[in-house]
């Protein structure tokens, strides 16, 4: 484990007793704490991406808040749903916020987790899909998506444009050099992995995977990550590719750690979402020393370069800044990690 961010479900609403988080909190509340987090030198801040639910649905414009007020950390996505994007506006966007960053976005996409609506994307206009959960428009979307990225023509020059004419085809604007190289797919299986790997982008993978044969989730993630670091290879992409995993992992170090985290140690657990049968990972609470040791003997974790933990962000920016900085402070460096402020 080279590198540590948080991935943060953005959920906002009534909190109880009377309290409420709005939008507005949620997204005020990310910056601040993405502030904190590049100020202790911890590598990434992603968001996970829901329509129609009380969550982050339009992260570009927070993705640029947080790079235009930070300098180290990675900005990203976990992961952005690409049935329901424009290609072509979602390349202009990555482009910016990209730039905007000094090359320190990183976009997870992929089909997208279970909604909340009924074919949700459909409302946004994308219809005629085949597949019940229509995977083939979320393909087709990203398969424009890496073309207009990679600065491929997409549209004919008009010759009697009064704004600089000419002939030919003409790529997006703006473009950012070696985006590509930033742009990671959230596989759910070991198939769609090696589809990554083959693509030539970083593999992402979360909590669950839709996959269940009995085999203990680290070592079945590990498995995903072997597949997909063979792909890629066998495919003949220059240099490694990235490779991130997803866990709940609370430090426990002061009483109010205790109590809310003391009961949630878990185990993997095998149910069925969107239809498949899916394995779970377990969440790790546990003193410091006890969560080096869990960790170390989790395949997933210790394969992956980048960890990722979820962090209830609707608890605030103080709680959940001290969460990070107990694991990057107390876990992380028996785990591999150097903060960024070393090498700055």
């Amino acid at each position: 484990m080279r590198s540590f961010g948080t991935l943060s479900f953005g959920h906002y609403g009534p909190l109880g007793g009377g309290r409420q988080l709005t939008a507005g909190d949620s997204m005020l509340q990310a910056i601040d704490l993405a502030q904190g987090m590049d100020d202790l030198g911890v590598n990434g801040v992603s968001f996970r991406v829901h329509h129609f639910a009380r969550q982050q649905a339009a992260p570009m414009p927070l993705l640029a808040a947080i790079a235009a007020r930070t300098s180290r950390i990675e900005v990203g996505t976990g992961v952005i749903d690409m049935r329901y994007e424009n290609p072509l506006m979602l390349a202009e966007e990555a482009a910016s916020v990209d730039l905007i960053s000094g090359n320190r976005l990183a976009l997870g996409v992929s089909r997208g987790s279970p909604e909340s609506v009924v074919r949700g994307y459909e409302a946004f206009g994308y219809t005629g899909s085949q597949d019940p959960r229509g995977g083939d428009i979320a393909r087709e979307h990203f398969d424009l998506f890496l073309r207009a990225i990679d600065g491929e023509g997409l549209a004919e020059r008009d010759p009697h444009s009064p704004f600089g004419g000419g002939t030919g085809l003409q790529r997006i604007e703006p473009h950012s050099p070696g985006l590509r190289q930033r742009i990671w797919w959230g596989a759910g299986t070991t198939a769609t992995a090696e589809w990554a790997g083959r693509l030539g982008v970083n593999l992402m993978s979360s909590t669950l995977l839709t996959e269940a044969d009995g085999t203990p989730f680290d070592i079945l993630q590990a498995q995903q990550l072997d597949a997909f670091r063979a792909a890629w290879r066998e495919a003949g992409h220059p240099g490694e590719p990235r490779t991130s995993v997803s866990r709940s992992i609370f430090p426990i170090v002061t009483a109010e750690d205790e109590m809310y985290f003391g009961g949630s140690a878990g185990s993997d657990q095998i149910g069925v979402i969107d239809g498949m049968r899916s394995t779970f990972g377990k969440t790790y609470a546990a003193p410091p020393e006890v969560l080096v040791e869990q960790l170390q003997n989790d395949a997933a974790v210790m394969s992956a370069d980048t960890l990722m933990l979820t962090i209830p962000s609707q608890m605030g920016v103080d709680f959940n800044l001290r969460l990070v900085e107990n694991f990057a402070k107390h876990v992380a460096p028996a785990l591999g990690w150097q903060s960024t402020l070393a090498t700055a």
